[in-house]
């Protein structure tokens, strides 16, 4: 938006509607929740986390040992697709969450918000300042929160249009296949940079540890583990490539094709020379299959990583607020920002689990450090207190949220544009399948089974 633009319409915000005796009274109630669940956690919750942990190392080591044959298609596409779940599990159920602090309560050294990393470009001590301390506090706060369109998109009309703004359906989709970058670099905070709010110093510090980020990475994923595989498919092929060449000279005999090029190549494929180019040949190959599998399931893990975070944030029932209206903000008013500057998407068990429980983002927003299988069973309360106080329940079905992000970033692309329609009060009667603890149950039943 140019300096002249007019700024758009306002749409009231539900807290509006609300007494401050009701504010008062629903930050009792979700603090409530809150409190009943921690004083409730225990063994089951702990094994759960153990279990997904276990799950997740085991699908990564099958996953790099399916790509010891990722020279053929059948095991590429099955180790790939093995440690890209593997690396969306890390990722969203097990590192997010863990960085959040909800599992801190363990008091388990292995997993707690102050000795985990993981397997992203993002060090854990940015991540958790910009998106624990910043976002989480100040969520949807125009102008505070620097997750409202990672400072490169605009995706609220308020925000001023600029004509860089043109591209951004095209540098949202370089995000959407770079996202660990965008984040690791988004963390660096451009604006406070070019405020001169960092020091010198502090940015070479936080760029170190990019550069260290990338440097596991990149050994791990394009060169250790590609190493490995094209190792064990040549000597593979070192030990059977005189096997191969018996076979072919049997099937020519029978065939009586024989001629002296062929039998002589079959000779050479016994000696010494050539087997050891067969096994070279293999080795090459199977190093750059390896290597594209893995750039591939990092693809995957981040294509989903930003879906799902930006369906729980940017659809068009969420609501954005001016620093002016959430001065002197209280506790209740938090809880009530949080629950309508986000949203979530409705899914199966598997679902949940695999996108961090995230389609809970309206309860991690109410709650980020309450562990997140418990966000199913408390989904009920949030909703009749929702109901009560006749405030919105955003949730919706992934298609129609990934749609209205999208849309969303389109449009804005382009000058003006205005808030789109809010939903109204919530009336009850949406139910979701696995909730109200069954869900997590079997969640950790599953979860340990497979882990063994």
């Amino acid at each position: 938006m140019t300096t002249a633009e007019a700024a758009p319409p306002e749409i009231q915000s539900p807290l509006k509607r609300l007494t401050p005796e009701q504010i008062e009274q629903l930050g009792e109630e979700f603090q409530k929740i809150h409190d009943e669940v921690f004083d409730s956690l225990g063994d089951r919750d702990a094994k759960y986390i153990r279990s997904i942990i276990s799950l997740q190392r085991k699908l990564a080591l099958i996953g790099r040992v399916e790509l010891f044959g990722a020279r053929y298609w059948p095991t590429w596409i099955l180790g790939t697709a093995t440690l890209s779940m593997a690396k969306i599990l890390e990722n969203m159920e097990i590192g997010h969450n863990v960085m959040h602090g909800q599992w801190d309560w363990m008091n388990d050294p292995q997993i707690h918000s102050s000795t985990w990393d993981w397997d992203t470009a993002s060090t854990k001590e940015a991540w958790k300042h910009s998106h624990n301390y910043i976002h989480h506090t100040y969520t949807n706060i125009r102008g505070k929160d620097k997750d409202l369109g990672y400072e490169i998109m605009r995706i609220d009309p308020h925000q001023k249009w600029h004509p860089v703004y043109l591209l951004q359906p095209f540098y949202n989709l370089a995000l959407m296949f770079l996202f660990e970058w965008g984040v690791a670099l988004h963390d660096l905070d451009l604006d406070a940079i070019r405020a001169g709010e960092k020091s010198q110093k502090q940015v070479m510090h936080e760029l170190k540890g990019i550069a260290g980020k990338a440097r596991l990475q990149i050994t791990k994923d394009y060169i250790a583990w590609p190493l490995v595989s094209a190792l064990v498919a040549g000597g593979v092929h070192w030990l059977i490539g005189p096997t191969l060449a018996r076979r072919d000279e049997s099937k020519r005999e029978k065939v009586k094709r024989v001629s002296l090029k062929v039998f002589d190549k079959a000779r050479r494929r016994q000696s010494g020379e050539a087997r050891l180019a067969f096994a070279v040949d293999a080795a090459k190959q199977s190093y750059k299959a390896t290597v594209w599998a893995n750039v591939t399931a990092n693809i995957i893990r981040n294509l989903w990583a930003h879906s799902i975070i930006f369906c729980g944030h940017f659809p068009d029932q969420t609501y954005t607020f001016s620093q002016a209206e959430v001065e002197d903000e209280s506790k209740g008013a938090w809880y009530v920002r949080q629950l309508i500057g986000a949203a979530n998407i409705d899914g199966s068990p598997l679902f949940h689990v695999i996108s961090g429980n995230l389609g809970y983002q309206v309860e991690h927003h109410l709650y980020p450090d309450m562990p997140s299988t418990r966000y199913g069973e408390i989904a009920p309360r949030v909703r009749e207190i929702c109901e009560r106080y006749e405030l919105p329940y955003n949730t919706g079905p992934f298609s129609k949220q990934l749609g209205m992000v999208h849309r969303t970033i389109i449009r804005l692309a382009f000058p003006g544009g205005k808030p789109r329609p809010k939903p109204g009060p919530y009336k009850g009667g949406l139910r979701r399948p696995g909730e109200e603890g069954a869900r997590v149950e079997a969640a950790a039943a599953n979860s340990n089974g497979a882990g063994g």
